[in-house]
């Protein structure tokens, strides 16, 4: 019997380079939930079924009493579900990671320790230099989970609110055209022989979107304005039908206005939102008719708005009732907590995979967009240029 031996190439003979399997090290992560203290503030950021996912997995999470009271979860269901439950502010915010819903303030800064990470919303409208300056000092990492980018590029914790604000702007307008001081006693909808609620919108984005979707579902007619044909045909697409489009010209805008029963303002800005209707506008519009400015959280879009509260949520100006609430959201703060808890809870099982927030971030581009400060070092330009404040790009340092 002849057995056949291959020969080896020369390049078989040379001395190969060993391989080394890379593995990520999971690591276990212990998350400090403490109570909300910003007015009206009721969201929070995980659900009790959230925490149930993470402790199963071996994670810790401390909550203080009564974080999840005001979206209407109490402390047995998070005991129930593996989180430690404490009376102890300090206690919580001494937890390696802090998750919050509205941003720390300086006090509650003081109370983390060096080194700690940080998931919330930044809400850079309301913060004051201060606010970076405690971060540095502390050498804390943050991410504000409204710049975190899905896959497709969009943010989806800006988009999931702004589904509820326009949602909610329509049912709002609805509960107060029967309630309101006026006696209009409307039905918000469309019944056989009687006119269809008119109702426009401005502004095209993912809040006039919804509010378009919840008004025509109850029957209204609904005309969009928005100086980005864009954002006009893309709405038409999602709704898939067409409805009343225009950019926004004074006269028809004016036209529209003047026949409304209901106006939703859903504009954004850069930093202020711009006035789209002046206040002789409003003054033209039907008596008892309802304005809802959801954009009340950047300025306003009618020259007439002033902010109001979910304890007085409203005021008459020119014979027309103003729903002026910012964060709208947290009205619906059971709904806007299981939204955020959603988004918030498979980046937190993915940090805990990936072996902690540096290698998540190194390999996630779309959580490295929510970082703004890493190891107290500002990697935001946008708000290093808005402050005046030192930055670097996150890229020459997490790489």
């Amino acid at each position: 019997m002849s057995i056949s031996i291959t020969p080896f190439t020369k390049q078989q003979l040379l001395p190969q380079e060993e391989k080394l399997e890379v593995s990520r090290h999971k690591s276990e992560l212990f998350i400090g939930i403490p109570k909300e203290t910003s007015f009206q503030e009721r969201r929070i950021c995980l659900t009790p079924d959230a925490v149930t996912s993470l402790t199963y997995q071996g994670h810790r999470v401390m909550m203080e009493a009564g974080a999840g009271v005001n979206a209407s979860y109490s402390d047995k269901e998070y005991s129930e579900a593996g989180a430690e439950i404490t009376k102890d502010t300090n206690k919580v915010f001494s937890c390696p990671m802090i998750l919050k819903v509205s941003p720390p303030t300086i006090a509650e800064i003081q109370m983390m320790n060096p080194q700690t990470i940080l998931i919330s919303a930044i809400q850079l409208k309301t913060k004051k230099k201060d606010y970076f300056d405690a971060l540095t000092k502390k050498k804390i990492t943050a991410l504000a989970f409204e710049y975190i980018k899905d896959e497709d590029g969009s943010y989806p914790a800006v988009k999931s609110l702004s589904e509820i604000a326009g949602t909610a702007s329509i049912l709002i307008a609805s509960e107060l055209m029967i309630t309101n001081e006026f006696g209009k006693g409307l039905l918000f909808g469309n019944i056989t022989g009687v006119p269809p609620t008119e109702v426009v919108i401005l502004g095209a984005g993912a809040v006039g979107e919804f509010a378009a979707k919840t008004a025509i579902g109850l029957g209204a007619n609904v005309k969009v304005f928005d100086n980005s044909i864009n954002k006009l045909r893309r709405l038409q697409n999602n709704l898939n039908q067409r409805i009343f489009t225009s950019t926004i010209q004074p006269k028809a805008l004016l036209k529209a206005l003047r026949r409304c029963d209901v106006a939703v303002g859903a504009m954004r800005g850069v930093e202020r939102c711009p006035v789209i209707v002046t206040e002789t506008m409003v003054e033209q519009m039907k008596n008892g008719a309802v304005i809802v400015d959801v954009s009340i959280d950047t300025g306003g879009c009618f020259e007439t708005s002033e902010v109001t509260s979910h304890e007085m949520p409203t005021f008459i100006k020119s014979n027309v009732l103003h729903y002026c609430v910012p964060n709208i959201p947290s009205r619906y703060s059971k709904t806007a907590s299981m939204c955020i808890s959603n988004i918030i809870t498979p980046y937190l099982l993915q940090i805990a995979g990936d072996g902690g927030i540096e290698p998540a971030i190194r390999f996630d581009y779309g959580l490295k967009n929510g970082v703004y400060m890493y190891h107290g070092i500002l990697t935001n330009k946008a708000i290093g240029e808005w402050f005046d404040l030192p930055n670097n790009d996150i890229n020459l340092i997490v790489f």
